[in-house]
Order: structure tokens, then sequence, then C-alpha cells
């Protein structure tokens, strides 16, 4: 693999076309001030010592010199083999309810929005950890992986949508049988999932799911109750104009269903927190997580780039003292070898 630690400094070789944009107009300029003396084939015999190729030379070779210097700069690297990282850690995979319900505004901006906030401040906390993220509402898919790339996982958050999701109604049970299937098989280490949901109407027996996962796999399942009981709304269009209505016209009304959650986390082995305004849950739930029995865990990755500037400012350094040594006047030293191509 190769790559340049420094890429900012490729951006000095737009340097190159305007050094040589001065050396024309100067070259220019000397002209006309030598042809202001007298006449130019008079000057050039009274100036036999004068070389119009060395000057070239001298200018080529400094530019190529400057070029192979701003290449060192950039640090151009070849990875040199394929190694084994190895950290302490779990595997977290969250399960996010995606459904239209997850629009209600009883938590500001949304519920939706606001998992999505606590996810990411979440992964923030994050260090030696993998994380996977998974959405659902009728159906569920992987988001993402299990991974320890921090940047794609919230990358990948900032993307998610009711819309990602066509079959609508709250899969719980799907999810958590999706994420056993999503961690990774040799692992050993611990495993953790968390469902954050309004649980509205599931589509299948969830509680039978986390009491599986926890029961015959070890699996910790966590539940986040987002929402109120109370319930509100769901907006709709684009302005979010007007609310989701049944088929007689009534405004739809979306609650939460703390007792399916409930009952999913207790059968999980785990623990059930409401989301509130001011605070979702998975905080505070990722303390109860870290006191969790961490195993070490391997992730194959590219490492210990050779770095190779060493050999371009080398080049560059010989091409300026070969530069420095080429003189603009003719040297009668090595006048009978005729280096340059001149004529005597």
């Amino acid at each position: 693999m190769f790559r340049f630690a420094n890429p900012d400094y490729l951006y000095a070789l737009l340097l190159i076309p305007a050094f040589i944009g001065l050396y024309f107009v100067a070259m220019h300029i000397k002209r006309r001030r030598i042809s202001e003396f007298g006449n130019t084939e008079l000057l050039k015999q009274l100036m036999p010592g004068v070389s119009k190729s060395r000057g070239w030379i001298k200018s080529i070779v400094f530019f190529v010199a400057f070029a192979f210097m701003i290449f060192g700069l950039a640090r151009p690297q070849f990875g040199s083999k394929l190694t084994e990282a190895k950290r302490k850690g779990i595997e977290i995979i969250i399960a996010l309810d995606v459904s239209n319900s997850m629009l209600a505004q009883d938590i500001q901006p949304n519920r939706l929005e606001r998992a999505k906030q606590a996810i990411s401040r979440l992964v923030d906390q994050l260090s030696n950890d993998r994380v996977g993220l998974i959405v659902f509402a009728g159906d569920a898919y992987v988001q993402l992986p299990v991974t320890n790339d921090y940047t794609s996982a919230k990358m990948f958050l900032t993307s998610i949508s009711p819309g990602m999701v066509s079959k609508q109604g709250t899969a719980i049970g799907s999810a958590i049988n999706l994420a056993v299937n999503s961690f990774s098989p040799q692992s050993e280490t611990s495993k953790v999932i968390i469902i954050i949901s309004d649980g509205e109407n599931h589509e299948d027996d969830p509680i039978v799911a986390a009491q599986k996962a926890f029961s015959e796999k070890g699996i910790v399942v966590h539940a986040i109750g987002i929402g109120s009981p109370k319930g509100a709304p769901i907006p709709m269009g684009a302005r979010n104009s007007d609310f989701l209505r049944d088929k007689d016209d009534n405004i739809v009304v979306t609650r939460l269903d703390e007792e399916t959650l409930s009952k999913v986390a207790i059968s999980g082995g785990g623990k059930y927190l409401r989301a509130s305004n001011t605070q979702i849950g998975l905080l505070p739930l990722f303390e109860e997580i870290n006191r969790m029995e961490r195993t070490e865990l391997k992730d194959k990755v590219f490492s210990e780039y050779d770095d190779q500037f060493q050999y371009l400012f080398g080049i560059a350094l010989l091409l300026l003292i070969i530069e420095f040594f080429v003189l603009e006047r003719k040297n009668k030293l090595i006048k009978r070898l005729n280096l340059f191509g001149e004529s005597n």
C-alpha cells in the first residue's frame, strides 16, 4: 500500500510553472538590456565565455531538485505488512427502531433524531470496543457490521431515516435475532445488544428472542424506551404540517410500550431505561456495560508504513550540488569535452 503522509505539501508543485514563467521574464529583460548596449552579434564576440545552454541546464536541474524536495516533504510511504492489533474490549450492537412512530416529537426534536444524537455521543466514548448498527421497523437490516472504525459508524448513523425500511411495524424480535448472528463468530468477548425503540406494534415475540440470546449465547440484551406513555401524533409531510391518520381520518397517537421493552430487558439479562428530553440513557447504560468482562480482540490492520522521503531528499541534494557546480560561463578546463553541445 502506498500513501503520502503529508499530501498537502504536493500543492507546492504548482510553484514550478510560476518559477518557469519568472525565468522566461528574467531572460527577456536580460536580452533587452543587452541589446541596448549595441549590436547583439557584436556583443557575443566580446563575451566568448557566455553560454546559453548552461543557464537552461541550471534552471532545469533546479526545478527537478525542487520537485524531489516537495515529494520528500509529502513523505511517500509504503505499507510494509499486515499486522494483528490486539486490544481488550467488548462487542456492542445497537438496534435502532426507524418506524414512522419514531418521528413523534414527545422527545425533542423527535424520537429518532434524539436517539441518533445519543448513539453518536456513545460512539465518542468507545476506545477498544467494537460497535455495530442494525435498523428495524417491520423488517431488520444490518446498517453497519461490528467494527472499531468509529468514524464510519458515525457516518452511517447520519444517513438513517424511516424511509430506509419500507415495511412498517416494530419487529424487535427480528432485530435481536439478526444481531445475534451479526457478532464476530469466533470472538469470545462479552456481547451486548441495545434496543432503542418505542416498543409499539411489535410484529413478533421479542421476549422469546431476548431470552434465547441470553440463555443460549450469553448475549445481554438491554432496552431503552424512547417516547412517553401519554403518546404523541406522528408528523407527516415535508414540513410536518399534518399528522398520520387512520382509515377513519383520525389522528394516530403513538405511545411508549414500556411493558414490552421492560420484559425484553429482563428476559435478556439486561436493564430497561426510559428516555427523556434530558437523558436518553445510553451513557448510564454504558457505565453498566463497562463493568462487563473484557477479553482480547484481534484486528488485522496495515501498519508499519516505511518512509521513503530520505531517498528523494538525497536525489534533490545531489541535483542541487550539480546545479551549483554548473557555471553559466564556459569552463576552460572541460571546454574540450563539449559536455553541453557548445560550439567553440
